[in-house]
């Protein structure tokens, strides 16, 4: 057992499937066995190995799976993943909870890679941010790291990030990092959306200065201008096809809500045999 299954709790997903208990499987008798591939029906990053084991462990830990990936090995399409025997009522109650936590954090570790693929040779990093899956932060913010990204706060309460809001209502920059030192040790970060107030974010010497929307030649001047005194975030309307050039502006980092949000479950058949 790894550090990560310690901390899984999969009753929550199991509930919501099994209810008062499967009357499908049913109709198999309980001491038939079984044995049942994984494959994946497409190039993959392998993320979420533990939280499979979990479902099948909950529900019949005599069911055995002999893994054949390494967990964050990227994966060929059309590759058996893994072998499982045991139950055939326990496989098959466990079957789509299982896939549908493997393919949804692989998924998220797979576009993750892509990322970090993007910016491999600059000296920036990219982050998520909290825009994930509800019921699935954690496990989403382990696949980001799966996939080679880094993870940003993880909520609320481990990390000041003032924004828009928080500025008018705190009545200036300033004023918001003030407050926001008084009442916590947590690193302070700051959203500016222009020049004027990257400025006036700098005077107030928070750990971070997020910028967001900036365009390429107002990044290299907010780079140039800081000059390594605070840590500078890019962040807003960053995709694939841009994130390298907004790298290579000397940013330290990048945060992307997509790695988390805007992720594709990945295509993953599971082929049982009696």
């Amino acid at each position: 057992m790894t550090d990560t299954q310690n901390c899984i709790d999969i009753t929550p997903f199991l509930n919501e499937d099994l209810g008062s208990g499967d009357i499908t499987a049913a109709i198999i008798s309980p001491n038939q066995q079984a044995t049942a591939e994984l494959l994946t029906r497409e190039s993959m990053v392998l993320c979420g190995r533990d939280w499979f084991d979990a479902v099948f462990r909950y529900l019949d830990e005599h069911i055995s799976i002999e893994w054949h990936r390494l967990e964050g090995e990227r994966v060929p399409c059309n590759t058996k993943i893994c072998t499982l025997q045991g139950n055939a009522r326990g496989i098959l109650t466990a079957e789509r909870t299982a896939l549908n936590l493997l393919q949804t954090l692989s998924a998220t570790a797979t576009l993750a890679r892509e990322y970090a693929n993007a910016v491999e040779g600059t000296q920036c990093k990219v982050l998520d941010t909290r825009k994930t899956i509800p019921g699935l932060r954690l496990a989403q913010k382990y696949a980001v790291r799966c996939g080679g990204c880094f993870n940003h706060r993880i909520g609320l309460f481990d990390g000041v990030l003032i924004k828009e809001n928080h500025i008018f209502a705190a009545g200036s920059i300033d004023n918001a990092v003030k407050i926001a030192r008084k009442q916590s040790d947590a690193p302070v970060e700051v959203e500016v959306e222009n020049l004027t107030e990257l400025k006036e974010a700098l005077n107030a010497a928070p750990d971070r200065i997020m910028l967001d929307n900036f365009s390429l030649d107002d990044l290299r001047l907010a780079v140039d201008y800081v000059a390594g005194a605070v840590e500078l975030e890019a962040s807003g309307n960053i995709d694939l096809t841009t994130i390298r050039a907004v790298a290579q502006t000397g940013v330290d980092y990048i945060s992307i809500g997509a790695l988390t949000k805007n992720v594709r479950a990945i295509d993953l058949s599971l082929r049982i045999q009696l």
